[in-house]
């Protein structure tokens, strides 16, 4: 008798057990259904994405970082870079995913010199930053809490004509399918941490490469072509362009016939396209004839930022 209410208690208790675990495994199932629900049905947070791209005053090569102020704004930017000598290869300074607006490490370059195209991806060891700082920077005095993202795809020495060809697939576009990689990537990573990216505008420097006496037809065009196909291959229809070249390069004291070329052509451009803007950057610090210096590529960067709010202001219905 004893053994029977024994054998019949373990059972019950057996059964109650095995009756709670089914009950907490469709509780446990139902509320990882709803958390997926839930996570799906989640507003995304809004992300104002500009890209900077275009060759070494891009890249800020002579952009000293033991020159640059600290600032606790840079923080609440999202950073994703990739900058070097060309082509795009293992040398190149990599975020390697999200990080915040920062300087540039100066890596391990190619070592095997300008012969090569290979400059040290930048002068100075500690690296270096390009237009993106003052650019935020600027954008932050009027948008403190804005969400605003910056993915960078720079190459030092390179031609529009030669290196960011968007019909070519050798190394003529080497540096423009780098681009289209990293931004895509990067807006793939941004989306999976729930954010919705509005692809807002992109900080061309770039020209100086290209600077012959006859090039303005040619570049012109080039930049247009690049720029549509790079709105098409984004899905970003809307992307503003902000283009400008150091006017001074090769002659402090004056604007050589080639770089008055490409001017042309980048005025023309944003003359032909409501979604270009051509952005003079005349005056700025240099570091030497061919590079911006840390106060140079901060005033750059505050020079696209007033452009890029000048051309909101104006695109506004009235």
């Amino acid at each position: 008798m004893k053994q029977n209410l024994s054998t019949a208690v373990t059972m019950g208790v057996r059964n109650g057990f095995a009756g709670l675990g089914l009950h907490l495994f469709f509780v446990i199932a139902f509320s990882a259904i709803s958390c997926v629900l839930c996570a799906e049905d989640a507003p995304k947070k809004p992300l104002d994405v500009f890209i900077v791209a275009g060759q070494s005053n891009s890249v800020g090569f002579d952009a000293n970082p033991a020159e640059l102020t600290p600032d606790e704004q840079d923080s609440k930017t999202m950073f994703w870079f990739r900058c070097g000598d060309p082509p795009p290869d293992e040398y190149d300074v990599r975020s390697d995913g999200w990080t915040h607006l920062l300087t540039q490490p100066r890596g391990t370059p190619d070592t095997r010199g300008v012969q090569q195209r290979q400059y040290g991806n930048f002068h100075f060891p500690e690296g270096g930053f390009g237009p993106e700082i003052g650019f935020i920077r600027t954008l932050r005095k009027s948008t403190p809490d804005a969400n605003l993202a910056v993915i960078k795809s720079s190459f030092s020495g390179t031609s529009l004509i030669n290196d960011w060809d968007h019909s070519s697939q050798d190394a003529q576009g080497a540096c423009y399918r780098a681009l289209i990689e990293e931004v895509s990537t990067a807006i793939r990573h941004a989306e999976a941490q729930g954010y919705q990216c509005r692809m807002r505008a992109m900080i061309w420097v770039q020209g100086e490469s290209d600077a012959q006496a006859d090039i303005t037809e040619t570049y012109q065009s080039a930049i247009l072509e690049m720029l549509a196909s790079i709105r098409k291959e984004l899905d970003a229809p809307e992307l503003v362009a902000l283009l400008g070249v150091n006017t001074r390069f090769l002659a402090v004291d004056d604007i050589t016939p080639g770089m008055q070329a490409v001017i042309a052509a980048q005025e023309g451009a944003a003359e032909q396209s409501e979604h270009c803007v051509y952005v003079d950057l005349d005056g700025a610090s240099l570091a030497n004839k061919v590079h911006f210096d840390a106060a140079g590529t901060l005033e750059i960067g505050r020079r696209y930022a007033v452009a890029w709010q000048e051309w909101l202001k104006q695109s506004q219905p009235r």
